[in-house]
């Protein structure tokens, strides 16, 4: 009897030992540790092989002068992190993680490897869409980019320093969404960065292209670059920014479908530069401006209301002289078919506001 009551009591010890385990376990659980559990699955590390050709020897003299005898190719790895979007293998990153590829490897959570065929790069927007062969992958839940609130926890994913290779997992750091509607304008590569999120979770090389994840494990941006405080680009000091997915969707909607970007647009107008003399002849108030002398019937500057003589002072806010002006603006801010610009004009003596939609077709 005492040996049956011993066993019962051993019994009833360790499954209380481990029912209190895994309640500690499960208490230890919060909304940051489900949104990484969520979306880790679908977080890849990008491995990225160049072809590039090098001085052989490094003498500046011989290869100036023999330069087909002193240069030689090799190999050159980098390396990124991107994320899966769909079942059937779609995954996204930075263009400039892939750009000058000669191949590229992706490997999921587990380790597993895939080569990865580039379906198209957009350099302005630095989106590029990869394709892997197979199906029913893992992949993360895109969330909408224009409901973020400042202050919000969000969770950088990716390949940092390549420390996804070690354990055949993603690196994961916390922070909270800093600002948004970041615009940077051209940047000097040629990248177009607007309505940036600015984040002060920690990213580093080789983070580029990774998810940036709210609490609900939900894809909110595409990490993309970080101020460090120096002229290194290594090392976190808190300031990353990542694109807003809702500009990446639409990038990779035209990527899937074409494989390139179409940034051609059409006004309806046909302008010239205001100039002294032409508004004394028209006896005019102003004197600085765009003139418009034509609008293309049935065009979206027709139907926005802009008529012959009316003069444009702004567009988006900012004052044009120039055709050059006028259109920097929209390719600045990679506007095309679809977007709105909004139009100040100068009419009888008032100021009047437009907004247009730009149309389909060249300039």
């Amino acid at each position: 009897m005492n040996r049956q009551r011993y066993i019962l009591f051993f019994y009833l010890f360790f499954i209380g030992f481990y029912l209190s385990a895994d309640t500690i376990s499960e208490s230890r659980k919060n909304a940051i540790t489900r949104a990484i559990e969520k979306v880790g699955p679908s977080v890849a590390s990008i491995n990225v092989i160049q072809d590039l050709v090098t001085p052989f020897g490094g003498d500046p003299w011989f290869n100036y002068f023999f330069p087909e005898m002193f240069y030689q190719k090799r190999k050159a790895r980098s390396s990124g992190s991107g994320v899966v979007i769909s079942p059937d293998g779609y995954v996204i990153t930075n263009s400039h993680v892939v750009e000058k590829a000669s191949e590229v490897f992706v490997s999921l959570k587990g380790g597993k490897e895939y080569p990865a065929e580039i379906i198209g790069i957009d350099h302005i927007s630095d989106i590029a869409l990869l394709k892997l062969d197979g199906r029913d992958f893992s992949y993360a839940n895109l969330s909408n980019s224009d409901d973020l609130i400042i202050g919000e926890w969000v969770i950088a994913l990716g390949n940092p320093l390549g420390l996804f290779e070690i354990n055949n997992q993603p690196t994961a750091t916390v922070g909270i969404i800093s600002a948004v509607d970041m615009n940077f304008g051209e940047m000097q590569r040629g990248q177009v960065y607007k309505n940036m999120i600015q984040t002060d979770a920690a990213i580093n090389m080789g983070n580029s292209g990774g998810p940036l994840v709210n609490s609900q494990g939900n894809v909110i941006g595409i990490n993309t670059f970080i101020y460090t405080g120096s002229s290194y680009t290594e090392g976190s000091i808190g300031i990353g920014f990542a694109i807003p997915i809702n500009r990446a969707k639409r990038i990779v909607e035209e990527l899937k479908n074409t494989g390139r970007v179409d940034r051609s647009y059409k006004t309806g107008l046909t302008v010239q530069p205001l100039t002294p003399r032409i508004a004394l002849y028209m006896d005019l108030d102003i004197s600085e401006g765009l003139i418009v002398v034509e609008v293309e019937q049935k065009s979206s500057a027709d139907r926005s209301g802009i008529k012959n003589g009316d003069i444009i002072t702004r567009v988006n806010g900012v004052i044009v002289n120039t055709t050059k002006e006028f259109r920097s603006i929209i390719e600045e801010s990679d506007l095309r078919k679809g977007d709105k610009i909004n139009i100040q004009l100068y009419r009888n003596g008032r100021n009047i506001n437009k907004k247009l939609i730009l149309g389909k077709g060249g300039r």
